[in-house]
């Protein structure tokens, strides 16, 4: 992986660090790309059950795109440096939608350790991923509007889903911070604690993930995302087939078998 994002499995749980902390983890191409393919290789990996997405520093998870290197892409679209005039961005199609869909998409748990600002695409990564450890100093803002966009990273999705679509269209339309205890309120953050235990509390978190029953959550996962586009009788169907996979797993067989032995289950992720 490149040096803007880290890589790092132990414990059947990958660590995903996006590592641009002196601009904030703002994305430029370099870290978009090596965020798509971490996730991927994480999702690929069957000796991976849970992943960690992360950032380093203290100040900032992710604050979306990288503005200085957009506006010479946008220069060379309007035809200057050598560009052919304007022209549609292509990194929604190349990175953003790939990487909410690796996210969303995985059969495994993603939990987001949010340790200062997201913004931008950075809050619809956080929104995309299962789970929000967010430090008690992170902020999240939706940004699109204040740079004369509209939203991307599937916020137009998640973000209704979370708060509401009267509340979604309202942080749209007048981008502001929401702060971590207002993010709780609202339920962006599954749980705040200070922002020194963040890593730890995240990284326990995504262990405990790590260790569960991996075919179940991810039938949870996948239940869920239907549910919310389905009519019930069409959920109870996909509930039924989802738990006729789950309960077929081997997982479930030692479920059952510690729960009459009353001990704890140690799962295989399978």
């Amino acid at each position: 992986m490149a040096d803007t994002v880290l890589y790092e499995v132990s414990d059947a749980l990958a660590i995903i660090t996006l590592n641009r902390p002196a601009a904030m983890n703002a994305l430029n191409v370099e870290a978009k790309v090596a965020l798509r393919e971490a996730l991927r290789t994480a999702a690929a990996d069957p000796g991976v059950r849970a992943v960690l997405l992360t950032a380093a520093g203290d100040r900032a998870f992710c604050v979306g795109q990288d503005l200085k290197e957009h506006i010479e892409l946008l220069a060379a679209q309007d035809g200057g440096e050598g560009g052919d005039g304007p022209g549609r961005l292509s990194t929604v199609s190349e990175h953003y939608n790939p990487i909410v869909r690796a996210i969303a998409g995985m059969a495994k748990p993603v939990v987001a350790g949010v340790n200062g600002v997201a913004a931008g695409a950075g809050f619809g990564f956080a929104l995309a991923a299962d789970y929000r450890v967010v430090a008690d100093s992170a902020t999240f803002t939706t940004s699109f509007a204040g740079v004369a966009l509209t939203a991307d990273s599937g916020v137009s999705w998640t973000l209704p889903r979370v708060v509401g679509p009267g509340r979604a269209t309202d942080l749209l339309l007048f981008p502001r911070s929401v702060d971590a205890e207002e993010a709780l309120r609202l339920g962006i953050a599954g749980r705040v604690v200070p922002a020194a235990d963040l890593r730890a509390e995240a990284e326990k978190v995504a262990r405990r993930l790590a260790a569960g029953p991996t075919v179940a959550y991810a039938a949870l996962k996948e239940s869920v995302a239907h549910g919310l586009t389905h009519s019930l009788e069409e959920t109870l169907e996909k509930e039924d087939e989802l738990q006729g996979r789950a309960g077929a797993s081997e997982d479930h067989r030692i479920a059952v078998r510690a729960f009459l032995d009353k001990e704890r289950p140690k799962y295989l992720g399978r």
